[in-house]
């Protein structure tokens, strides 16, 4: 069972889920992204690139073994959805407070800082840079339909201001097996240490696997 944090975040922060997935009879286990935590920086220095957090997590399973689950917050979660969807297997996905598109997210930073279409262009063309992909490639619910995905659950506050709750509906509603669960009132970071929400989610990653008809 693996555990991936969000941007700017640290293992540790999911550290409530380790004890009841241990006492499942599961291995968990749990890593710093790179210039997070513990770990050396990634290209951006003090920050990491999505694609990095999602290889990242690829290397980690192929170093520790196949994932029967994997448990992701916010970035980690939008991370996790790439690796899944550029090949890493995994037999079942809770994702907390996921950024469903990414290329969502700089529309609202360019409308907050003020600047116009040719000034955000410029500003897309360069991350596109940075991450060595095209933006359109993390538009997790475009690429998410229609595919034969592992089972999902999602776990949105429907007051979160970091990562609004219309991401985990929209990741929800394309994935092709997911449930959404909404919380009130749990914001972006207390929901990770809510006593329903890690009864929900260890419940959800520790279901058996349906026998697949011979």
């Amino acid at each position: 069972m693996y555990l991936v944090h969000g941007w700017g975040g640290h293992r540790n922060q999911l550290g409530r889920f380790v004890a009841p997935l241990v006492a499942a009879g599961y291995q968990v286990v749990a890593f710093d992204a790179l210039s997070h935590g513990e770990s050396g920086p990634g290209t951006l220095g003090r920050r990491a690139t999505l694609p990095e957090f999602a290889d990242a997590l690829t290397a980690v399973v192929a170093e520790f073994g196949p994932a029967h689950g994997i448990v992701a917050h916010s970035m980690g979660a939008t991370a996790t959805a790439l690796a899944v969807l550029d090949g890493l297997s995994a037999t079942r996905l809770a994702f907390i407070a996921p950024m469903a598109d990414p290329m969502a997210q700089t529309h609202l930073f360019a409308r907050f800082l003020g600047f116009g279409d040719r000034v955000h262009r410029a500003f897309i063309a360069r991350l596109e840079k940075v991450a060595g992909r095209a933006m359109s490639s993390f538009d997790i619910p475009s690429r998410a339909t229609g595919q034969t995905l592992p089972p999902l659950l999602v776990v949105h506050d429907e007051r979160d201001r970091e990562v609004g709750h219309v991401n985990g509906e929209a990741l929800a509603s394309a994935w092709p097996d997911a449930k959404l669960v909404s919380t009130n009132g749990l914001g972006h970071h207390r929901i990770l240490t809510d006593a329903d929400v890690l009864h929900e989610v260890v419940t959800f990653v520790t279901a058996p696997t349906p026998a697949v008809p011979c």
